[in-house]
């Protein structure tokens, strides 16, 4: 059994429902609740209704004046509506989402749910509203169904093109070992950025570490602790450097290698320096792109010569060289006025054992 927390969404109007299940209850998951929620509504509403929940509010002010944080009101200006807080102690004004709390709980959660993953879960969920929407008579007009409603004030909704990019930024120090840690669970980073600091940014699902406005490490979020998430990619510069890592290194077992990648490895283990000579075909992909070296792969195996060098060999005759970054001209040197002539008269006189002056 896992506890879970579900976000209720509710459009005043027509009184359509909206839940999703997360295993957290902070800002990334908050976020990621509004984004999934204006997208099964296809818009958002011109006015949010909150109560003073701690992962939106920042601080209460006098009245309904409050200070909200500063994401929540980033995506609230990417889609355009106005965040308006309760007042504390006040159940009647939001009474709507207090009473779906319960009928949600009652048709959609009686008697236990069962699903094999919290995808499966929201999608029953989804699911689960539009079906109650479709059979609940509207409390107002009650001819129409929440539904029907619903049909007439999709219209109205303010229609965004994009997604709001739903992640909560900090940042954090990359281990020796290229590990960043959060939320009691580890996460490997590319190699090249041990050390240093990078900031990362976290989503309700996944954990992306950037360096510099590159993306340096993409994870699965884990929800345990003590857990570790290990990229082998991340590592394959120190394996130029430590190739027996491959055999014992905790980032590479169980690696799921690419089919050419994999039988070359398996082939190779035959050979004496069988590692070293694997991470020099694995040093190749940065230069000629993992399709190409896990072609040269196959292509020596079937010619029954599972090397380095032939599959070096195959990369060379097939693939031009990698082009050479032009590199930017020189911008503190001095000008020269007068460009030097070549005078070659000067070196045949040192030749003849002359003496030139300078």
């Amino acid at each position: 059994m896992v506890k879970v927390k579900v976000a209720h969404f509710r459009l005043c109007h027509s009184r359509m429902p909206f839940c999703i299940a997360y295993l957290r209850e902070s800002l990334e998951m908050v976020l990621d609740a509004h984004v999934r929620a204006f997208e099964f509504f296809s818009g958002s509403p011109r006015r949010g209704i909150y109560d003073n929940l701690k992962t939106v509010v920042s601080k209460i002010l006098i009245g309904h004046d409050r200070i909200f944080n500063s994401r929540f009101t980033q995506l609230a200006s990417h889609y355009l509506f106005e965040p308006v807080a309760c007042t504390p102690a006040s159940g009647w004004e939001k009474g709507q989402v207090e009473n779906q709390v319960r009928y949600i709980r009652r048709r959609l959660f009686t008697p236990r749910v069962r699903c094999k993953d919290l995808c499966e879960l929201n999608r029953y969920l989804a699911d689960g509203c539009l079906m109650l929407a479709a059979g609940q008579l509207h409390p107002e007009m009650r001819d129409k169904t929440v539904a029907e409603v619903f049909r007439k004030e999709k219209p109205r909704l303010v229609l965004v093109g994009s997604s709001f990019d739903g992640f909560r930024e900090t940042p954090v120090r990359v281990s020796t070992t290229s590990l960043v840690s959060y939320d009691s669970n580890r996460y490997s980073v590319d190699a090249s950025v041990a050390g240093r600091t990078v900031m990362l940014r976290v989503y309700a699902d996944r954990i992306v570490a950037v360096e510099g406005g590159v993306v340096v490490a993409d994870h699965p979020r884990l929800f345990g602790r003590g857990g570790t998430s290990y990229d082998p990619w991340h590592y394959v510069s120190v394996l130029e450097r430590k190739p027996g890592a491959l055999r014992n290194g905790a980032p590479f077992r169980d690696w799921e290698l690419p089919e050419g990648l994999a039988l070359m490895r398996e082939s190779l283990t035959r050979h004496k320096d069988g590692n070293r000579q694997f991470v020099g075909i694995l040093g190749k992909i940065a230069v000629y792109g993992l399709d190409a070296v896990e072609a040269a792969c196959l292509s020596a195996l079937k010619e029954k010569a599972p090397s380095r060098d032939v599959v070096l060999n195959i990369l060379f005759r097939t693939h031009d060289d990698p082009p050479v970054p032009n590199l930017p001209p020189a911008c503190r040197l001095p000008v020269l006025n007068t460009e030097p002539v070549a005078d070659c008269s000067r070196y045949d006189m040192l030749l003849m054992g002359g003496k030139v002056n300078a």
